[in-house]
């Protein structure tokens, strides 16, 4: 310990060193200058603990940029930290004279950009993973209005990929009695259901019957990658408000299924790096074991978009629904109480094709959450409303949502299914309410 201490004291000293001769840089330089030498720097052959030094003040240099300096950064990476194509040719020539691992090797290492090495460098310091996943999130802010910075976002892709790797990845299960510093980012993360103030997060944790789990990775500290809430019941629900505003505890004993009725992605630069489908996987098992008289496994899943592909389809006059239901749709809000029988079942056909046949060009559900939970194996098993009557979910669907159903013994087939044929695994009953809702639509939608 006392070689450790000594070794942190003197990085800590050093860096404080080299902070007040960037201190002075300052004065007569932009972050974005100092940064740019830094980056040369690293990617010279020094020492180790040099590097380290180095990446870390990078990172800071990086923190100060404003989203100009910001944009001119990611340029230089995209453009200067290219690979060379001199390289890659003379490396191609080379390979093709001896088609040999040693040279497949070197053409491998030609063709990698020079800013991947950069970013691994940069990575070098601790706390650099994280750094590095905000710079990535930077990143996507500008990609639709900057496309030439792709090919960076592709190598951010790539290292995350390997770096937050399953096997790094570690499950944790948060309480009421997790720091505080961990209850707080559920908070400010919580994307399904918003989460108001302190006694509504103890609702979610503390309940017998309520259970949370995150994953979290060694390199990023107490920032969790992604969560899940879960609420053991009798029954499979149909509406959030019973589990967001009941109460009443489940007795365990009678607990007889477990519901997803929320997970948040926490680091969007982390975007395109798949954890879901891990998570809900391991907390199956865990539950399971836990308590193993469970043996329904669902989520309580919103439907984000449908509300606008449906006024989408009116606008353009693609369907034609009764009076009735266009006025209620035309109207902000609208009583739940007050819609007929008869509009529920056209809404219900209309959500029904939605998930089931609306698809975008590459045959997938146009809806993301059916994307996520089918290509993880789960089926459509229940369509439900009025099951979320908050400002937000009767805005982005109209209080629709839907049961996903985890049935341990056809999570494979049902993968199979949608990642080889995109076949919407689905109950009957659904399949018939989007069969029926051809009615509405006009023959050149049909077409």
């Amino acid at each position: 310990m006392t070689f450790l201490q000594g070794l942190l004291t003197n990085i800590s000293e050093r860096t404080r060193a080299l902070s007040h001769q960037q201190g002075l840089l300052k004065d007569n330089k932009q972050h974005l200058s100092v940064l740019t030498e830094m980056c040369e720097r690293l990617m010279q052959r020094d020492g180790e603990a040099s590097q380290i030094l180095t990446a870390q003040q990078a990172l800071e240099q990086y923190s100060q940029l404003d989203e100009e300096e910001q944009e001119a950064f990611f340029s230089l990476l995209a453009d200067s930290y290219a690979a060379e194509p001199d390289a890659i040719h003379a490396a191609y020539q080379v390979y093709c004279e001896k088609y040999d691992n040693a040279a497949l090797a070197k053409l491998f290492d030609a063709c990698e950009p020079r800013r991947q090495d950069l970013l691994r460098r940069l990575n070098l310091c601790p706390g650099g993973t994280y750094e590095l996943v905000k710079m990535r999130a930077d990143l996507l802010k500008r990609l639709k209005k900057s496309p030439a910075l792709a090919a960076l976002d592709a190598d951010f892709s790539h290292l995350f990929n390997s770096w937050f790797n399953r096997g790094f990845l570690v499950l944790e299960s948060i309480d009421w009695n997790t720091p505080a510093a961990v209850l707080e980012k559920l908070i400010r993360y919580e994307a399904v259901h918003e989460i108001k103030d302190w006694d509504s997060l103890r609702r979610r944790l503390d309940p017998d019957d309520r259970r949370c789990y995150a994953f979290f990775h060694p390199a990023t500290g107490d920032e969790p990658l992604i969560f899940v809430e879960v609420a053991l019941c009798k029954g499979i629900p149909d509406n959030v408000q019973s589990i967001l505003e009941n109460t009443e505890e489940t007795p365990l004993s009678t607990a007889d299924t477990a519901v997803f009725y929320s997970i948040s992605n926490c680091q969007s630069g982390l975007k395109g790096v798949s954890f879901g489908n891990f998570l809900i996987k391991q907390v199956v098992q865990e539950l399971s074991r836990e308590f193993p008289q469970i043996k329904s496994f669902v989520t309580l899943s919103p439907v984000p978009g449908f509300a606008t592909w449906l006024a989408e389809q009116r606008a353009t006059e693609s369907i034609v629904l009764s009076k009735e239901l266009e006025a209620l749709l035309a109207s902000e809000s609208f009583d739940t109480s007050q819609v007929s029988a008869s509009n529920q079942k056209e809404l219900m056909r209309i959500v029904a094709y939605y998930l089931v046949e609306a698809k975008s060009s590459a045959g997938l559900p146009l809806n993301p959450v059916a994307r996520f939970h089918l290509g993880n194996g789960a089926s459509l098993y229940r369509i439900n409303w009025p099951a979320d009557t908050s400002f937000k979910g009767m805005q982005q669907a109209h209080g629709v949502m839907v049961n996903y159903l985890y049935r341990l013994s056809h999570i494979e087939q049902n993968h199979e299914a949608f990642s080889q044929h995109q076949s919407v695994v689905c109950a009957n009953d659904i399949r018939r309410l989007a069969s029926q809702a051809s009615q509405y639509f006009t023959a050149d939608a049909k077409a």
